[in-house]
């Protein structure tokens, strides 16, 4: 029997931001210069070209992911998952949620970093269809190196072809 609690993938409220930045700290800026704080969500849930997502359940938030829209591209700047619920398809769904947006936007790639130690994060993107294509030396505050990764929404060859 299956006692994983329903999944509802929304938008963010600027009264989670507090709670959505103490995740960010505890779960992906752990041992680095906390950034994204209650005012930086809350600038990114304002502007009309980024989305703020939380995953609820009846237990509370189980995630959160923030992507930025750009006219041809996304770039993923946040995606977490609260330790006691991963493995649950939390992060799958926000991902999916965000992917099928962005193609309905036509956007081409979604873009991300991830911190180069991170395995399982970098496996959880390959697994999705993620490519690593570059190693960011010193690019988490001059102190870690990241990963690359992009995600092709629209070939390559077909995206040469859109007017600009």
């Amino acid at each position: 029997m299956n006692r994983t609690p329903a999944i509802e993938i929304r938008y963010g409220r600027i009264d989670e931001a507090d709670e959505l930045a103490a995740m960010s700290r505890e779960l992906i800026e752990k041992g680095l210069r906390w950034t994204w704080k209650p005012p930086r969500i809350v600038t990114m849930m304002r502007h009309p070209d980024s989305v703020v997502l939380v995953a609820q359940t009846r237990l509370g938030i189980a995630g959160f992911a923030i992507m930025e829209f750009h006219d041809r591209h996304g770039h993923l700047n946040l995606l977490a998952v609260a330790d006691a619920r991963r493995r649950e398809g939390i992060g799958a769904a926000l991902l999916a949620w965000l992917e099928k947006s962005a193609h309905v936007a036509g956007i081409e790639q979604i873009t991300l970093e991830v911190r180069r130690d991170n395995d399982g994060a970098r496996a959880f993107y390959r697994s999705r269809g993620y490519d690593e294509v570059a190693v960011l030396p010193g690019y988490y505050q001059g102190r870690e190196h990241a990963m690359r990764m992009v995600h092709q929404l629209i070939e390559p060859d077909l995206a040469r072809q859109r007017p600009a």
